[in-house]
Parts: structure tokens; C-alpha cells; sequence
């Protein structure tokens, strides 16, 4: 069974969802027989690459909270992260065009560590506060996740209509968010639902397979 998982890198309730959804795959009956794959989101293609946002203000200004509801609700996922076993620090993070953080994960795919690769990122952008926004945090960010031609990759535009495809994809199944799964080509489950959501569907798309 194949499941496809869209999802941006600075989207704290991607790699909640990519937890949770793990959780339960890992007492799925099948799970050896579940091929993920990790699909690229932009949820703002439009911020220049180099330039960064201060997370806070981008969430005051797109949602038009005042600074104490966002620093409620960034507490609130904090605690929602360490229940999966995550630890989030979100005061001081930074947001900025992942277009080159998703190519990545896409060499990652090429490579057979595509999990390896999206975990080290969800993991320096939401744990270590590290960037993803520039070239040299990007380059060792890959190295460490065991990536080979990193910096090659990022000399050139290798992956990035496919990025472009992947998010135009995710738009025409529907989904104006991530993240976003989809089971067996035919089951959506939009956003980070609970383990039991996630462990209902699996069954679901494998009785129907």
C-alpha cells in the first residue's frame, strides 16, 4: 500500500501529523507493506529565497492575532508536540522559502533516506531553531542526514519542478493545507488528526486495496 504525505517543512503540525501517523502505523498489521512517500507543500512560496521571517510576526500579521494569542498558541503546540514526543522551541523561530529544503527531501527520495532527510530537517528548524534558508546551513543539515551532492544540488535547479508538481498536486486533490495524507490513491485524511484517525485509515485503505 503506498501513502503520500504533503507536508512544509516549517509547518509544526507536519511533523505532529508525521508522528502521530507514524504511531500508528507502527502497530499496523501490514506496516511492512506500506511504502511513504513525502510530498513538498509550500505554505509561502512567495517569501524570497534568503529572506527570513521572524515566525511569530508571520503568524500575527497572516492571522491577524495579537502577540499574546500566538504565544498561547505556540505554547499550546509545544505541549501537543512533547505528548508524541517532540520537543518543539517556537519562541524564537524563524520562517523563509523552503523550496530548496524540499529539493532535499526529493534527493532524498532518489537516495532511499527520504525519512532520514525529512526527520533531520523537521528536527533543526522546530528543536535546534537551525536554518533552512540558506545554502550552508543546507548543505551540513544534508551531509547529516547522510545525503550525497548536497551542494552540487544546490547549485543548480535540479528538483524543482518537482516541488512545483507536488504542491499543484496536493491543490487539485483538494487540499488548501498540510499536512496532508493520502492512502492507497483514494483515502485523504487532511491535517494532523489523532493516532486512531490515523490507525481507522490504514485499516480502511487496506481492506479496500
Amino acid at each position: 500500500m503506498h501513502v503520500d504525505i504533503w507536508s512544509d517543512l516549517v509547518c509544526p503540525w507536519c511533523y505532529l501529523g508525521k508522528r502521530r501517523f507514524e504511531t500508528a502505523l507502527a502497530v499496523f498489521d501490514h506496516a511492512d507493506k506500506v511504502e511513504v512517500v513525502h510530498r513538498s507543500f509550500q505554505l509561502d512560496p512567495s517569501i524570497p529565497k534568503g529572506v527570513t521571517l521572524r515566525t511569530r510576526d508571520m503568524l500575527m500579521r497572516k492571522y491577524r492575532m495579537t502577540e499574546p494569542q500566538v504565544i498561547a498558541s505556540q505554547a499550546n503546540l509545544e505541549q501537543l508536540a512533547a505528548v508524541e514526543g517532540l520537543e518543539y522551541h517556537l519562541a524564537e523561530s524563524h520562517t523563509g522559502n523552503t523550496m530548496d529544503a524540499h529539493r532535499l527531501v526529493h534527493l532524498g527520495r532518489e537516495q532511499g533516506i527520504q525519512d532520514a532527510v525529512i526527520e533531520r530537517l523537521f528536527r533543526a528548524h522546530f528543536t535546534e531553531n537551525r536554518s533552512l534558508f540558506d545554502k550552508a546551513a543546507l548543505v551540513t543539515l544534508g551531509n547529516e542526514s547522510g545525503l550525497r551532492g548536497v551542494e552540487e544540488l544546490l547549485d543548480n535547479n535540479r528538483y524543482e519542478d518537482d516541488v512545483v508538481a507536488d504542491h499543484r498536486q496536493a491543490s487539485e486533490l483538494g487540499a488548501n493545507g498540510v499536512p496532508f495524507f493520502v492512502l492507497d490513491g483514494r483515502y485523504g485524511v487532511s491535517g494532523a488528526q489523532s493516532v486512531e484517525v490515523f490507525t481507522e485509515a490504514l485499516a480502511r485503505a487496506w481492506t479496500h486495496s
